[in-house]
């Protein structure tokens, strides 16, 4: 581990994911309980618009990735409060239309050289000190907002008509909450890439949900269980030669699924425990 951190390469990628496993927990814990898993896929998704129109304009790609994603978070926003029923379709649409707007600003890039594999899959051994900035920033960000307004989104995630009676601004503050879900994703791009973002921003989670008894320790379970997800998944890349985002996600997937194991024996023992007594 030691004789990894001497390079400066791999010592920027673990700091760059233990700060994207701080934005993941948070903002994950909220996308997991207030059922907006799709609607950040396909923010996540048409990202990639905004990827391919920084290129065509020859901006800075996360200034204009931002933008983009803003808008797209915007209209998601606005369709899932007032067509809730329609909204899954729509999120496909904007999902698509976004993927295919990026693929034709690239192609109309006159003799562009970019490698999409760092967008769609992550490029976290290429983190500058900018990256990192940007990063702290963003979660800077989310851990005030989300202190702040913890009450609200607390009553929003759980019983949304209790939460107007308590007169939560819920419509602006799930506005406020689709928004950080867009800046969250523009930063979590570099490390992951776009395609794999979703199962960082849920795993977690989902996970941290079976042991949390309150909204903010499932968010401290959640950072932790990402930042042992990412710190695991960047040794394993390293020692194994594969691709980075991959290989966090590989590790995440594996919690995954030995917590379902663990679920299941835990059940099985439990049911097994109230035949006996019964007998």
């Amino acid at each position: 581990m030691i004789d990894v951190l001497e390079f400066e390469f791999m010592r920027n990628a673990l700091l760059a994911g233990l700060l994207v496993s701080v934005i993941c927990g948070i903002i994950g814990t909220l996308v997991v309980v207030n059922r907006l898993v799709l609607l950040s896929g396909g923010i996540a998704h048409a990202a990639f618009g905004g990827i391919g129109l920084s290129f065509f304009l020859g901006l800075p790609v996360m200034a204009v990735t931002l933008c983009f994603s803003f808008v797209v978070a915007l209209i998601l926003a606005g369709v899932t409060l007032k067509a809730k029923h329609r909204s899954d379709t729509i999120v496909g649409v904007l999902w698509a239309v976004g993927m295919a707007l990026g693929v034709i600003f690239l192609d109309l890039t006159p003799g562009y050289n970019v490698d999409l594999m760092s967008y769609l899959f992550g490029s976290i051994l290429m983190v500058t000190q900018l990256d990192l900035l940007v990063m702290v920033v963003v979660g800077t960000m989310v851990l005030f907002i989300t202190g702040y307004y913890y009450q609200d989104l607390l009553a929003m995630s759980y019983d949304e008509e209790f939460a107007r009676l308590r007169n939560v601004p819920v419509k602006p503050l799930y506005f406020l909450l689709v928004c950080m879900i867009a800046l969250s994703v523009v930063v979590i791009i570099r490390v992951v890439g776009l395609i794999l973002i979703i199962a960082l921003l849920t795993i977690p989670p989902y996970i941290a949900e079976k042991y949390a008894r309150s909204l903010r320790m499932m968010m401290v379970f959640s950072v932790l269980l990402s930042c042992l997800f990412a710190s695991s998944g960047l040794l394993l890349s390293y020692f194994l030669n594969v691709t980075s985002g991959a290989a966090i996600i590989m590790v995440a997937a594996a919690g995954f699924f030995i917590s379902l194991l663990l679920d299941r024996l835990v059940t099985r023992r439990t049911s097994m425990s109230s035949v006996s007594t019964s007998n």
